[in-house]
């Protein structure tokens, strides 16, 4: 009897985390390299995954094993496109925070200093900001291009903040360009490790 609820709460779990990532049964299936059929079997709550599938599910839905085979009351799903907008609204606000920093530094600098003339760069600080913050989020909602992306603007607006705030400070220098070829590496490494941690993760 014990055997059959812990079966059910398994089964009503995978199935709730399933429809929650918008995963088919057989995207699952294919992940943990098992039939469609097993994993339906296992939603029914008909049979247990053994413990190193559970483990895999554990980690795949990036929860705990205890939240895994525990049986907790009923969620409603939300809809995957409802579940988008919801996070892409939540980018937006986060970006948008960024951009009111800039324009109050932007602000209140031409009013207590008017006379400096590069309060411009706060505009341009605020796109390397705005990529952390898609970063950040787009690491927490594994949306793996947006990642990328990210760290790319990230890396090169990096360097040419630094590049206009030195040309903005002490003027013209003739050898402040070689500061972009940091961001050659850095690119590599970027593209290197994602395409790797992409790779990890379809193995495991």
């Amino acid at each position: 009897m014990e055997e059959e609820k812990l079966a059910a709460a398994i089964g009503k779990n995978i199935t709730r985390l399933r429809k929650l990532t918008g995963m088919t049964q057989l995207e699952l299936a294919e992940k943990l390299d098992y039939s469609d059929k097993s994993i339906s079997k296992w939603e029914q709550g008909n049979g247990i995954p053994d413990v190193r599938t559970l483990v895999q599910i554990s980690q795949l839905f990036n929860v705990s094993l205890d939240d895994l085979v525990r049986d907790t009351p009923e969620k409603p799903v939300m809809p995957k496109k409802t579940r988008k907008m919801r996070r892409l609204i939540i980018i937006l606000l986060a970006v948008g925070l960024c951009w009111l920093a800039a324009v109050v530094c932007f602000a209140l600098g031409g009013i207590i200093s008017p006379e400096i003339g590069y309060l411009w760069l706060a505009f341009l600080y605020a796109v390397p900001a705005s990529s952390i913050v898609v970063l950040v989020f787009s690491c927490i909602w594994r949306y793996r291009v947006a990642r990328i992306l990210s760290l790319s603007v990230l890396i090169w607006t990096t360097l040419a903040c630094i590049y206009l705030t030195v040309y903005a400070a002490i003027g013209y220098y003739s050898t402040l360009w070689l500061i972009f070829l940091i961001g050659i590496p850095l690119q590599f490494l970027a593209l290197f490790f994602f395409v790797w941690w992409r790779r990890a993760g379809t193995e495991d």
